[in-house]
């Protein structure tokens, strides 16, 4: 048997136009149907899906990204090393999450990691031919130059994070200076009061805000901020056991940490071991995003949960509605969509 789509009105395919009249609706709201833009409501996808069923249209995308300027296509830049981006688990994550808000839609993502200025410059002017419709931004640093150059080139973006706290960009990020904080009043709750902090890279404005969140919990519990109690690191495993060892040699009364990241917690747990300090009973010990590498610490790490898959996911449906809206990265003042994602605190054995 075969089946035919029913003729447009002028007898050939039928239109984006005519999939309007029959759902109701207009133009503009069929064409991010389409395109998997998120910002419809259910009912109306429903309904306009079903026209498109009945009608047997089917979208001419060559057609379609020829006269939009469209390439079908957004990137994945992630300004870091490749040997970084393949042992941390939160880059991973990342890419699950928008690789899953992508499946319903005809988009194709490139992943595009950016560890030196060479690589940088053969992105630029990959980006310069405006070869794909919007990009993702991962692990920006505040000296980064890619927004900057998304914002001559006009192409929508979205980034994880931000880079101040007035980013003029869309973003999504984590609510990092509540996470921090209530990492330290969970510490603070058990009896311990020399804690200590190891950050993250403070170019990064995430590592800011949980420093901030550390130095905001001690100062409403009534305890001093000891300077010499903070240990800058870089989110790396081998930057946990070079801070650790520095705060033990510093401040060798400390009784807990709070690591701005598990990578960071687990190698501050190796080196508590080496110099045979028990965790919990000589030193608590809370990371910051919850994840494979806390279950499977010894003991157990109490860290705070926030879902970066979920991050992923968002950056993905934010940048969706940005291209079908063509809202692309402009000056500071112009109006994006930003997404802060809430963060709570697991408990276990590490304090």
């Amino acid at each position: 048997m075969v089946t035919r789509g029913i003729r447009g009105r002028s007898g050939g395919r039928p239109t984006l136009e005519e999939v309007a009249a029959r759902a109701g609706v207009g133009r503009g709201t069929v064409s991010r149907v389409v395109n998997g833009s998120p910002s419809v409501s259910e009912e109306t996808r429903a309904v306009v899906e079903a026209a498109v069923a009945e009608l047997g249209y089917v979208p001419n995308r060559a057609a379609r990204a020829l006269a939009a300027n469209r390439t079908d296509a957004i990137a994945l830049v992630v300004p870091e090393v490749e040997a970084r981006f393949f042992a941390e688990p939160y880059f991973s994550e990342i890419v699950r999450g928008v690789g899953a808000a992508l499946d319903d839609t005809e988009m194709q993502l490139l992943l595009t990691i950016v560890g030196n200025d060479r690589e940088r410059g053969r992105l630029a002017r990959y980006l310069a031919g405006h070869r794909v419709d919007g990009v993702l931004l991962v692990s920006v640093h505040a000296d980064d130059p890619l927004p900057e150059l998304l914002v001559q080139l006009g192409i929508p973006a979205v980034l994880s994070g931000r880079r101040s706290e007035d980013e003029p960009l869309a973003w999504v990020d984590a609510d990092n200076v509540a996470g921090a904080r209530s990492a330290v009043d969970h510490l603070i709750s058990r009896g311990r009061r020399s804690i200590a902090t190891i950050t993250g890279r403070l170019d990064v404005y995430g590592a800011q805000c949980r420093l901030d969140g550390y130095r905001l919990a001690l100062a409403e519990a009534g305890l001093d901020g000891d300077e010499g109690l903070i240990a800058p690191a870089d989110f790396t495993e081998e930057g946990g056991r070079r801070a650790m060892a520095d705060l033990l040699e510093r401040r060798p009364q400390l009784d807990a940490v709070f690591a701005a990241s598990d990578v960071m917690a687990a190698g501050a747990r190796q080196v508590l071991r080496e110099r045979g300090r028990g965790v919990p009973g000589d030193v608590a010990l809370v990371g910051f995003d919850d994840s494979a590498i806390a279950h499977h610490m010894d003991p157990p790490l109490t860290s705070v949960h926030w879902s970066i898959e979920e991050m992923g996911r968002e950056m993905a449906r934010v940048l969706l509605t940005e291209i079908a809206e063509e809202r692309p990265a402009g000056p500071r003042g112009t109006q994006h969509r930003q997404i802060m994602l809430p963060t709570r605190l697991v408990a276990r054995a590490s304090s």
